[in-house]
């Protein structure tokens, strides 16, 4: 797993902390408290741009490792992989110099047209073949790891050969990639499509988890044909974890160990100290099951 680095002296920062997504609207108050986390997330196409962005995340940079999240390599299309989205990230990716690197499990483009939606893979042999092969690409230009995410879904492919975390487990193996794992992913999908959380735990290998994700979703209640009412749950960043996700965590971290882990809020941002909060949340944790192997490892 890669770790995380302190951009001045090289030396290795704990790898078991909780950060948050930096977001424009906490530039300001993040600069002037400068508050202590192991490392913030960016989401790396804002930043291809340069400008005024760009300024604030090297600034960052300075005493606070950095992980770029992008949304744009669309690793399941059947497109080419664009070249310019290649060399901005690789660009980016050296300026930065950030601890990780990621992207999705999913495709988002065909023909050239990009929807605005991280869409899920049908999960088979010749799609394993095609991404494996695409994120060996994508290593090779970046000259390192990347780690891939899980994405939320709410529809499945019928033509799907193996399970979602069948198919992501053995993705990490062929491809040498790593996992992002996000488990409000992980439970907003086992709810919707009626699967245990705990198999997509147990398919997973501690040493390709490099990172993991929290979030909150929300409920949509949708009436069917015969007036019976189904609940989906939507991943929408927009609410605190969830008590089942909480769980669902605290079950990750006794099958993987602990991971650098990520608050992510986008959308109806709570103020920067609710999301250090949430981030307080997560490092409690994160602390609980280290002194649990310390104890397990002792005995």
């Amino acid at each position: 797993m890669d770790e995380l680095v302190h951009r001045d002296d090289r030396r290795p920062l704990p790898a078991t902390g909780a950060g948050i997504g930096l977001r424009s609207a906490h530039y300001a108050e993040f600069l002037a408290t400068r508050p202590r986390l192991p490392f913030v997330e960016v989401h790396s196409e804002n930043y291809f741009a340069g400008g005024r962005h760009l300024e604030v995340l090297l600034d960052v940079r300075r005493d606070t490792a950095v992980s770029l999240h992008g949304v744009g390599l669309s690793l399941g299309s059947a497109d080419r992989l664009s070249e310019q989205q290649l060399a901005a990230l690789k660009s980016l990716v050296d300026r930065v110099e950030p601890a990780l690197v990621s992207d999705h499990l999913c495709w988002s483009s065909v023909g050239g047209v990009y929807a605005n939606d991280l869409l899920p893979l049908p999960y088979t042999r010749e799609a394993l073949d095609h991404v494996a092969d695409r994120i060996d690409k994508v290593q090779q230009h970046l000259g390192r790891r990347i780690l891939v995410e899980n994405v939320s879904s709410y529809l499945e492919f019928t033509s799907s050969e193996m399970s979602e975390w069948d198919f992501l487990a053995a993705l990490a193996r062929r491809a040498g990639c790593g996992v992002l794992l996000d488990i409000n992913n992980i439970h907003v999908s086992a709810t919707n499509h009626g699967f245990d959380p705990l198999a997509y735990l147990r398919a997973m290998r501690a040493d390709t988890v490099g990172e993991m994700h929290l979030a909150g979703y929300s409920v949509n209640r949708v009436q069917g044909e015969d007036g019976s009412e189904t609940e989906i749950l939507i991943d929408t960043h927009s609410r605190p974890v969830s008590a089942p996700v909480w769980a669902l965590y605290e079950t990750a971290l006794q099958y993987l160990g602990p991971k650098p882990t990520l608050v992510e809020w986008d959308a109806d941002l709570p103020p920067l100290a609710g999301l250090l909060d949430e981030a307080g949340r997560a490092q409690h944790r994160l602390q609980s099951a280290a002194a649990s192997l310390r104890v397990a490892h002792a005995a």
